[in-house]
């Protein structure tokens, strides 16, 4: 009842062949159905998964490589990632899909149980799922992972006093409505907040999603794009109440 194979050469567990009337549908908002962004390289795996998400009521696209991918993932809703690929690596895929596309879920799944390659995938996704692993778990955790992502897919956003309208890519002071202009990296930034509202993030963290190159430690690049972020969102830079500072740890925006 389960699918996925140790990338080290056992053997793949049969998947069952799935009934389309015992599969819960997902629940859609609306009459949109999901767009989900598979990548997988192994054609048995793939197929497998495929199969079942649309019956499940998902349109799922597959890419057997990475190649190309963080384009791609503009247009879907959630991306499903595979560790081990042919070029470049899950990991590396991964870091540039969320550079492309900071609000997109990534869901990693790999053979890989260990500790450190768990930690490696969560620096940047928001799910990882060891193989072998039941579909109903995937579809479980893609679930969560969409109602999570639910906070920042309508139009607007209200942070504090800050409106920031998704659609139109704007942010705007509720109190003046004039609008607030921010550098790229400060968007990103703001973007990886809004999607793990109320978590507190490391520096190690947000700097690895936004950058994509490892933290070094006493590296002052993330603090000092977070002090410019907040001279231009806070009401008063010298006493955050949108970004908070967790002593010691990293940072948090609440919602």
């Amino acid at each position: 009842m389960t699918c996925g194979a140790e990338e080290a050469g056992a053997a793949v567990i049969p998947c069952p062949t799935f009934c389309p009337s015992t599969i819960p549908i997902a629940e859609n908002e609306g009459d949109e159905m999901k767009r989900v962004l598979y990548i997988e390289d192994d054609p048995e795996i793939g197929s497998w998964v495929k199969e079942d998400l649309e019956q499940r009521g998902y349109a799922v696209k597959w890419l057997t490589s990475g190649e190309g991918a963080d384009k791609e993932a503009r247009n879907h809703d959630l991306v499903i990632l595979d560790v081990m690929l042919p070029g470049l690596d899950g990991f590396t895929v991964g870091q540039r899909l969320k550079k492309e596309c900071p609000t997109t879920p990534v869901l990693m799944l790999s053979a890989r149980t260990a500790v450190d390659d768990k930690l490696q995938g969560l620096r940047f996704a928001d799910d990882y799922l060891t193989k072998p692993f039941h579909p109903d778990e995937l579809a479980a955790r893609m679930e969560v992972l969409l109602r999570r992502s639910g906070s920042i897919v309508p139009n607007a956003v209200i942070v504090g006093h800050i409106r920031i309208n998704l659609s139109e890519n704007t942010i705007r002071d509720e109190r003046t409505g004039e609008e607030v202009f921010l550098t790229g990296k400060q968007h990103q930034i703001l973007m990886f907040f809004l999607r793990h509202p109320n978590q507190i993030l490391t520096k190690e963290q947000i700097y690895e999603a936004v950058w994509g190159e490892p933290y070094i430690e006493g590296d002052k690049t993330l603090m000092v794009h977070i002090r410019h972020l907040r001279e231009r969102i806070e009401l008063n830079p010298g006493s955050p109440q949108i970004v908070e500072t967790i002593r010691g740890i990293g940072y948090r925006v609440k919602q």
